[in-house]
Formats: C-alpha cells, structure tokens, sequence
C-alpha cells in the first residue's frame, strides 16, 4: 500500500513571523521523510511557489496559504492565486472552492491566535462549516489550554476530517506532526479523497510521538489526558 506523508501547515520567510528560507524549509521537509508540505505563509503564496521550485526530488509542495478573515484563519490549499484577507470565513472559503482547492480551519481553538473559539463567531462558523474540507485537530504550536481536545471534539460532532501539522515558523519545527494519507496524493482531488482514512502523528516541540492515530483515537487520548490537552 502506498503512503503519503503531509505536513499541511508550515511558513517560510514569506510570512512576516518567520525566517526559514523556503528551499531549507522543503529540504528539511524531505530529509525528515515527508512526501507532501504544504506551504501556507500568511496572505500570499510566494514563498510556496519558490519552496516548490527548490523541492527536492521526492517531495511534492502544496501550494497553499494562511487566509487572515474577518474572524478566523483559514488553510487553503492547491490555490492558484492569493486569496485576500479580510473576508467573511464562508466568503474566503468559497474563493478558495471557486480555485478547485481544499480549505481548512487553522487551529481553530486557539486561545491566543484568530479562530472559531473566539466570541462573536458562531454564526460565522455555521456558515463556514458545510464549505470545510478539513480541521487542524493537533497544532504542534498551541502551547495552552485544550484548543486541540476541543478541535478534534469539533471535527467529530460534524464529520469532518482531521489533520496533525506543525504550523512550523522554523526549519527545525518542520514535521514535527504530520497526517499519513493511504494512497498517492498527486492532486486535490486525491486529498479530498484519502482525508478520512487519515492517521496523525502528533508531536510537542521537536519530540515527535511516533504513534499513528485516527482523529477518534487522538479525541479519546485528549480527553483522558489534561497534560497532552495543554500542550
């Protein structure tokens, strides 16, 4: 059976919080056994563009970008051109269907960074939902409180796939928590379609638990363990 390796949520130095240059970002990627990075700098995809021409052979870059919107950040990926900032969530969603790409939800309960656990946003997340491909249910960088318990908790009630990723901002942060997908992942078409069956390897700072996980095994884990939910 062939597996593919995704590490879905990574910034180079196109990112304004981030100095990893792109072609150490995709090697990194590479020597760490990743198959598949998407890259996601905040607002644009120049930095993806470049990681991708610098990619070594055997390793595929995602396209993709960090959407800033009125009440959240989304993750689009296989997008051709920028989606720009400052639209509703279901707005900046559509724009990123309307470009045959995936959209996500960025560490949606995050206490400290833009997402759906913010106040004032729930009738934006209703709208937004029915338009999700996927959620971040493990975000290696959420240091506080339990936003991944409660992204799994979300991904769950609605039936939505759910990934592991680094969100790295450093080359040393890359693959630190990735999702393993059955099947060769060569388009969105074949991400959509292998996103349920995905298992999670999820990681706190650079110490990566090897364990592969579906999302309902990671929930349960999350649940019955406070410290792993703080992380």
């Amino acid at each position: 059976m062939v597996l593919s390796f995704a590490d879905l949520h990574c910034h180079t130095n196109a990112s304004f919080d981030s100095l990893s240059r792109p072609a150490a970002v995709a090697s990194a990627a590479a020597v760490r056994g990743l198959t598949h990075l998407a890259v996601t700098d905040h607002d644009r995809i120049d930095g993806a563009l470049a990681a991708r021409d610098a990619a070594p052979e055997g390793l595929t870059v995602i396209i993709g970008q960090e959407v800033r919107t009125t009440t959240g950040d989304l993750i689009a990926l296989y997008i051709k051109q920028p989606i720009p900032p400052g639209l509703t969530p279901a707005e900046a969603a559509q724009r990123i269907r309307d470009q045959q790409g995936l959209v996500g939800i960025a560490h949606p309960f995050d206490r400290f960074r833009a997402g759906a656990g913010r106040r004032g946003w729930e009738a934006e997340l209703e709208a937004l939902t029915p338009l999700l491909d996927f959620v971040e249910v493990w975000n290696a960088r959420l240091i506080a409180g339990g936003g991944n318990r409660q992204a799994a908790e979300f991904a769950a009630l609605h039936e939505l796939s759910g990934v592991a990723v680094s969100d790295a901002h450093t080359v040393l942060e890359v693959g630190v928590a990735y999702t393993i997908l059955q099947g060769p992942v060569e388009n969105a078409v074949d991400l959509r379609a292998a996103l349920p069956g995905a298992r999670l390897v999820t990681g706190k700072g650079s110490r990566v638990v090897r364990v592969a996980m579906p999302v309902t095994k990671l929930i349960q884990r999350l649940r019955g363990n406070r410290r792993v939910a703080s992380a």
